[in-house]
């Protein structure tokens, strides 16, 4: 029997990180270091990047940082190709955008924006990941993030955000059950109320309306408070290491409750 320090080690694998300049990516980057594992850190905000990899430095880990804007196809073939032989054995979709809206104030170009970062990525991110990992004759393990509001919405002015974050399931039960059978894990975490940095700015975008929001939800939290990153980064650890090795095409809730309420 494998010790537990063993079983949630990481080390000797690569892990992909998107949106890893702040937040929840930031905080899952940390973690996978602290155990481990090289990383390939991924984010439109290269300075940001840069922060988080002077954090890593106390880790003694591989960091290679990729500033790419995800809503761009050819920006994605472009990481992959960088990466090369260095293919990951653990992807994790974490990047995501979610600005209020109202839906009668939807046009083309704002869905298709929210499409593009929030859904179309995870799917041509996966794609080159499982692809890449199958000609090399390995599998892999992949986590996707998407969110209660998927199945439960709890705020208006946010129909775009649900239908993208609705698309990560269906895509990860789907993946799931085609490529089981070639050696990959793949899982979605459904996220409920998280303080991040992305959280805090789209508040303050909302003025005072923010603040009845917030006091609306945090009613419905049967914890009482909003999530911290590093809370959901523990899980996506879990599902990366062995400690989840009979874990697959599974939508793990991280929402202090309010699902259950």
């Amino acid at each position: 029997m494998k010790s537990i320090f063993d079983l949630i080690s990481l080390k000797g694998k690569r892990a992909l990180v998107t949106g890893a300049a702040s937040g929840i990516g930031r905080a899952i980057a940390l973690r996978f270091g602290e155990v481990g594992a090289d990383l390939e850190l991924v984010d439109i905000n290269l300075d940001g990047l840069k922060k988080v990899r002077d954090e890593l430095s106390m880790f003694n880990v591989e960091v290679n940082l990729h500033r790419v804007d995800l809503s761009v196809k050819e920006e994605i073939d472009s990481l992959w190709d960088a990466i090369g032989n260095r293919a990951p054995d653990i992807l994790v979709n974490n990047a995501g955008i979610f600005p209020f809206k109202d839906f009668l104030e939807v046009d083309a170009e704002f869905l298709d924006r929210i499409m593009r970062v929030n859904l179309y990525s995870v799917f041509w991110m996966c794609q080159h990941m499982i692809g890449r990992r199958i000609k090399m004759g390995k599998g892999g393990v992949i986590v996707n993030v998407s969110s209660i509001e998927a199945l439960i919405p709890l705020e208006e002015k946010l129909s775009h955000y649900c239908i993208s974050k609705s698309g990560i399931i269906a895509l990860t039960r789907s993946l799931a059950k085609e490529y089981g059978g070639h050696g990959f894990r793949i899982n979605a975490i459904l996220l409920g109320g998280i303080k991040t940095p992305g959280a805090m700015r789209a508040a303050k975008a909302l003025g005072l309306r923010a603040i009845k929001i917030g006091r609306e939800y945090l009613e419905r939290v049967p914890l009482g408070r909003m999530g911290d990153p590093d809370e959901v980064a523990r899980i996506v650890l879990v599902l990366a290491s062995e400690l989840s090795t009979y874990v697959h095409g599974a939508l793990i809730v991280i929402d202090g409750g309010v699902s259950s309420s």
